[in-house]
């Protein structure tokens, strides 16, 4: 028995999310489909982070074992050349059998990218904003965000898990000419929940309420003002970290 780790980047237009679901294609789908295709064998295929309908990423990672003896670089190159052009496998390696994709993973980083002025091409990786911006508000949402809260208001509803804490690492917003870009990485991430935190941030930055409003939906769970979440297009996925494996 081998475990297979593989390292993904997708373009999330076009998908309903990662997760294989009956309304459309997924990318889980997709890789599960061409590794059968390949190894001859229907793989269990996890994924470390369950992105939702149009969010991409640059560092999905996903595992699976198998029975196959194929050579990890004729995988790569046969995988490649089966799935369509929205996926790419940029590394395959063998991993110990106790790797989990996504309960061996100890931080993930995601960005969400925002351009001032409307664009045509690109507009698919990007939200954009029409509204007067206040970097330096945008900036201390952020710091308040860093640390162990309760993410639960910022999540889409209906999301069941144990808990909703999470330890947010770092936490900054970077402008570059007309674009914003928010990076965060944490120990988890909540279903929804960078989408609600940007659409929240942006709602402070362009006046809607202020710093303290932010600070009371976060810290008291405060309802009373409703959680915009910022649509699905500016989101990827940058990297999933493991301890040594």
């Amino acid at each position: 028995m081998r475990n297979i780790k593989l390292l993904i980047e997708y373009d999330g237009t076009d998908f309903v999310g990662w997760q294989i679901q009956p309304n459309g294609r997924s990318v889980q789908g997709e890789i599960k489909k061409a590794i059968r295709e390949i190894i001859n064998e229907d793989v269990n295929l996890i994924g470390a982070s369950r992105t939702d309908a149009g969010v991409h990423a640059r560092g999905q990672v996903a595992n699976f074992k198998c029975e196959s003896k194929i050579p990890l670089e004729n995988l790569k190159k046969a995988l490649n050349s089966i799935l369509p052009d929205d996926i790419v496998i940029h590394k395959v390696e063998e991993v110990n059998l106790d790797f989990h994709a996504r309960y061996s993973a100890v931080e993930k980083t995601y960005r969400y990218f925002i351009t001032k002025n409307k664009i045509a091409i690109g507009r698919s990786y990007f939200w954009f904003i029409k509204y007067e911006i206040d970097p330096e508000k945008l900036k201390k949402c952020a710091e308040v965000i860093v640390g162990k809260h309760d993410f639960e208001i910022f999540s889409k509803r209906g999301t069941k898990v144990k808990n909703y804490i999470c330890e947010v690492r770092n936490a900054e917003w970077k402008s570059e000419d007309d674009k914003l870009i928010f990076e965060i990485t944490a120990d988890r991430f909540l279903y929804g929940m960078v989408r609600g935190l940007v659409g929240t941030m942006i709602d402070v930055a362009r006046g809607r309420f202020d710093i303290e409003v932010f600070k009371k939906i976060l810290f008291e769970k405060c309802d009373d003002f409703e959680i915009m979440h910022a649509p699905a297009s500016g989101l990827v996925l940058e990297s999933v970290k493991y301890p040594n494996f």
